[in-house]
């Protein structure tokens, strides 16, 4: 009886008040009115017989503890283990979430001058910090220290990824850049550089050196945290 009582109380977002359907919030509101739930429930679009769109991004939301870059963190598999997230709803919210990076990253880019650590992790931390796997990437930089270009070089596993010195140099001289910074996340959260790290950081400084190019930072980031490299003198 207790669970006939509760589908019947159970009501899909079409059946709810015209003020707190989600788009038509936000047609009435705009996107700033919307919850994160709301947000992703638009995306979502069809809820399952049981549960509402909204219901599902609120699992959604529980999955990652009420965080959007564990959200970010949890990948395409991952989505698809909770029930009423197929495939296609799953690449929606990934599609979404990718967007957003590149859009701080556009946004950055423009308005970007690199002088200290904290910038490079401001920036940097959004696009990598979130992903389940390493990634190594590059900024480009001119004399006045003005973001010429950033770059996703190559990614790995949990553990490792590949480091083409050569195909940097090239690219660096390519935007004319006159210093570097280059980064790489750690999906465990441990900051510590590893053997490989400071080995990529050296061959990288001293390829600069004959190019006149300077490294100016190695940067590891993870959520919410980063280690600098110039910052701890072993650049």
């Amino acid at each position: 009886m207790a669970k006939e009582e509760q589908q019947e109380k159970w009501k899909s977002i079409k059946e709810w008040e015209w003020e707190d359907r989600p788009r038509e919030k936000m047609m009435q509101k705009g996107a700033k009115a919307l919850t994160n739930a709301e947000l992703l429930a638009i995306l979502i679009q069809k809820g399952t017989k049981n549960k509402s769109a909204l219901d599902l991004a609120k699992t959604l939301l529980t999955h990652s503890h009420q965080d959007l870059n564990e959200l970010a963190r949890l990948g395409l598999k991952t989505m698809m283990t909770i029930k009423g997230i197929g495939q296609a709803k799953a690449l929606t919210l990934m599609a979404a979430l990718e967007l957003g990076r590149r859009k701080q990253l556009y946004s950055a880019i423009e308005k970007k001058h690199i002088l200290n650590s904290k910038d490079a992790a401001g920036l940097l931390a959004p696009l990598i910090a979130d992903l389940p796997h390493e990634a190594f990437c590059v900024i480009y930089l001119n004399t006045a220290n003005k973001v010429l270009h950033y770059e996703q070089i190559s990614t790995g596993g949990l553990a490792a990824t590949v480091v083409d010195i050569r195909m940097i140099m090239k690219n660096a001289l390519q935007w004319l850049a006159t210093g570097l910074i280059i980064a790489h996340n750690h999906p465990s959260g441990n900051l510590k550089p590893s053997r490989q790290d400071r080995q990529i950081t050296q061959k990288l400084a001293e390829a600069g050196r004959l190019l006149d190019i300077k490294l100016n930072d190695h940067i590891i980031v993870s959520n919410n945290h980063y280690l600098s490299f110039a910052d701890e003198g072993i650049l």
